[in-house]
């Protein structure tokens, strides 16, 4: 009988571990957008490459045979909140936040990738390598922060920042196709990653 219990026990172990990586859908947040041109430099805005990143992120996606969502297609306006309720409707989903960085500091370059809850820390990992393995950048990790959208999604959630406009080097790069797509391209291979549980 204690034998029996414990076969059980750990098959719903194992099955609730398996499940965590059954998605079929990935929610895509192209970061600003509309009024808010997030971080710019002259006229490279962050909302136009963090649009075509999540594009080209989510051509990679089907071609994998995933479902996607985008919270927006195209230059407009979406809240903070608006956002989460897209993102929040969605059961056995994934979502990936993308974005590029500034500061004033022109020298701080590198991409980072960041997750606020331990069951997103994993997808964080995996995103986050896929990516380096795309692109020859300084590699700024993977951090925990409280970004509203991955503080507020009950999913599994990450946020992506791919290089610093701010940056002289790197805002030539993402202002080139090659380097945006090797951005969804190593994503996509992370999530795939994350779904096989490697």
């Amino acid at each position: 009988m204690k034998t029996l219990f414990f076969t059980l026990l750990l098959g719903l172990v194992f099955s609730t571990v398996s499940s965590a990586y059954n998605f079929r859908t990935v929610i895509i947040d192209p970061g600003h957008g509309g009024h808010d041109k997030g971080g710019q430099w002259g006229r490279v805005y962050e909302k136009h490459l963090a649009l075509d990143t999540s594009i080209r992120l989510e051509s990679h996606l089907k071609k994998m045979g995933y479902n996607t969502v985008l919270t927006r297609r195209s230059d407009y306006f979406v809240s903070l909140p608006g956002r989460m309720t897209v993102a929040n409707k969605y059961k056995n989903a994934i979502y990936i936040s993308i974005h590029y960085n500034y500061t004033w500091k022109q020298q701080v370059s590198g991409i980072e990738t960041f997750y606020h809850t331990k069951e997103s820390y994993k997808l964080a990992k995996d995103v986050h390598r896929g990516v380096m393995s795309r692109v020859k950048v300084v590699d700024r990790g993977v951090k925990y922060a409280r970004y509203y959208v991955i503080r507020h999604c009950n999913l599994p959630s990450v946020l992506v920042e791919g290089g610093f406009v701010s940056n002289s080097n790197e805002r030539s790069r993402m202002k080139t196709a090659w380097f945006r797509d090797a951005i969804a391209r190593g994503i996509a291979d992370g999530v795939q990653d994350f779904r096989r549980g490697g």
